[in-house]
């Protein structure tokens, strides 16, 4: 599974692509706003950060506003991916700038029946929000499933599901089991995945057993030498 940051924070994608397990990013106009600064500013850093691909969302809700805003975007680096709202007037765009050569995401899956009009309007990526349906009751987890058996099912549709709306690392764990292609992880999820308390504790444990053995790993190389 490819890890995505969903982030705008130019600070919180250098760190986590440090670590190398970063695969690209997703931003949003709500997470472009939090950052209080130049949008094309920001994506053009964020995609000399990240080699992989980099969602950047349209904000015009008609087929051509959302065609020349992502014809922009598009220009800003190769690793763009234009993200459009699951729309009549989104996947009409998706069908043309998919046409052209530019990995779209379409946004805002809440069906399989949606997911399956993203894939026919050749998008690269479609985001079904898990968390967003665990909040008004449903299972968001199930939608997942669903999706990936109908892909499956059509060998044709090239589409990827991108877990989107995630808010723990259960959710990043079922999805990969279900065959889920990407996650896009705030980054608070993705350092809980390193976390356990049994880690900590054997790492201390470790730690104060060598403290007891008065050794230097490397003083001992030197005087080897």
């Amino acid at each position: 599974m490819k890890f995505f940051i969903d982030t705008a924070d130019i600070a919180e994608i250098r760190d986590l692509a440090a670590t190398g397990l970063v695969d690209g990013v997703t931003t949003n106009p709500s997470l472009i706003a939090k950052s209080g600064r130049d949008f094309l500013e920001v994506l053009a850093e964020i995609c000399d950060v990240v080699p992989g691909p980099v969602s950047a969302e349209v904000a015009a809700t008609d087929t051509q506003g959302m065609l020349a805003e992502g014809r922009a975007l598009a220009k800003v680096a190769q690793n763009v991916a234009v993200k459009v709202p699951l729309t009549p007037d989104g996947l009409k765009a998706c069908r043309t700038l998919s046409g052209e050569g530019t990995a779209v995401n379409v946004t805002l899956c809440f069906s399989p029946a949606q997911a399956l009009l993203a894939a026919k309007a050749g998008a690269s990526y479609v985001s079904p929000f898990v968390g967003r349906l665990d909040d008004i009751g449903s299972d968001g987890m199930a939608l997942i499933a669903e999706i990936v058996e109908l892909y499956m099912a059509q060998p044709e549709l090239e589409t990827e599901v991108l877990v989107a709306s995630v808010r723990h690392p259960m959710h990043v764990v079922e999805a990969a089991k279900m065959g889920a292609q990407v996650a896009t992880l705030p980054p608070k999820v993705l350092r809980q995945m390193f976390q356990h308390p049994l880690t900590d504790k054997g790492l201390s444990d470790f730690l104060a057993d060598w403290e007891k053995t008065g050794q230097s790993i490397l003083k001992a190389g030197s005087a080897a030498q």
